[in-house]
């Protein structure tokens, strides 16, 4: 069988960022994507360049010009049999092209209408730009995220971009289809990355104020401030991760260090937490990784490598997982979650803009002539 969103028809207006991402993971998941491109980057596009854009796996490509007489009713024409439409645009961009809600919802009122925006589509900061690190310093998360007496850290873009953004808009399209499946409508979703990290810190909000958490960074046991939550380098230049929050994974790493024994400060003592991270620092810098990976196997611990992204892909665990597959040469990581009935995968590869312009004109109804003169006309390429 094919995957959880089999039959479902997204069309997706081209972009940068969370929205590809988004719709990478309902292709992902069996939907039919269909990627609206500009025409000029159509034009002498190698195959091999998009190869390796893991963005446009598992779906097909035309290019259209939006501006070119002809262009905008392509769209629509797509839409009309389509569960799904996609689109990044600042707000009310869509709109001037003729391609906005009530352009294509009027048409197909079954349509699902899924916007990605850094702000949202109102509020004071609407028509602004930003990108992920303003986005997630508005919602709060950035704040938090350091070491103490450093400046805040970005998590590279995984939290506003990815993680509260496309990640976010997937969900929301999942959700209105199966509303869909019992009112017999379909409806706009308005998804903001300013609002998708704020909740992804739901937990982190409510420990922050309340207390149970200092506000001031890398002072707490989730961010640094434990010594046994973080990471330390060892004799070779790498790194060890250390989790071990819970008393029982705590007295196991102090067995591992050679500690076990000593006249040890409590756990959770935070008056002694620098000194204990020194400690920790000096005994872990003694040993290779390898070295204390051995010492650490088959003991629960919470202790681990620090992979770079080359190095995780030849994991023994992650490759025994297929947590990343290879895809003509190129690494990239796996459809995730594992559904046991309707598994998702990578139908396709990636493909250049405008690879299929005439095989989805044609299941969109237009004949050979017509996609002549939208090729004349500079409406599609």
């Amino acid at each position: 069988m094919g995957g959880p969103l089999h039959g479902v028809r997204v069309i997706e207006v081209a972009g940068l960022g969370p929205a590809p991402f988004g719709a990478m993971v309902l292709a992902d998941y069996g939907a039919d994507v269909v990627t609206v491109d500009r025409a000029e980057r159509a034009v002498g596009a190698p195959i091999e360049a998009a190869r390796s854009n893991t963005y446009g796996r598992g779906r097909r490509s035309i290019a259209v010009d939006l501006k070119a007489p002809g262009g905008v009713e392509v769209v629509r024409r797509l839409t009309d049999d389509a569960d799904v439409f996609v689109e990044g645009f600042r707000p009310g961009v869509a709109e001037r092209l003729g391609i906005g809600p009530d352009d294509l919802c009027t048409r197909n009122p079954r349509l699902i209408y899924g916007r990605m925006t850094g702000w949202g589509q109102d509020g004071p900061m609407a028509a602004r730009a930003g990108h992920d690190i303003n986005y997630i310093a508005m919602a709060g998360p950035l704040a938090h995220i350091g070491r103490a007496g450093q400046p805040p850290t970005p998590p590279l873009n995984l939290v506003g971009d990815f993680g509260g953004g496309g990640l976010l808009l997937a969900l929301g399209v999942c959700a209105a289809l199966v509303e869909r499946s019992v009112s017999g409508q379909g409806q706009v979703i308005d998804a903001a990355m300013v609002d998708g990290a704020a909740l992804l810190s739901a937990p982190m909000v409510q420990a922050y104020l309340s207390g149970f958490l200092h506000e001031e960074r890398g002072t707490n046991f989730i961010d640094s401030g434990a010594p046994y939550y973080d990471a330390y380098e060892t004799a070779d230049g790498r790194w060890l991760s250390v989790g071990a929050i819970e008393p029982q994974f705590y007295a196991a790493l102090l067995e591992g260090l050679g500690l076990a024994g000593d006249d040890l400060p409590d756990q959770d003592d935070q008056a002694h937490w620098l000194e204990m991270k020194d400690l920790f620092a000096a005994v872990i810098k003694g040993r290779s990784l390898d070295e204390w990976m051995s010492v650490f196997e088959g003991v629960d611990a919470c202790v681990g490598p620090v992979r770079t992204y080359r190095e995780a892909i030849d994991d023994p665990h992650l490759k025994a997982r297929g947590t990343y597959l290879d895809r003509d040469g190129v690494a990239e990581p796996a459809p995730a979650p594992r559904f046991s009935r309707t598994p998702a995968r990578v139908e396709r590869p990636p493909a250049p803009a405008g690879f299929h312009t005439d095989e989805v004109l044609a299941e969109a109804g237009f004949d050979t002539a017509a996609i002549d003169r939208l090729k004349a006309a500079g409406a599609v390429a």
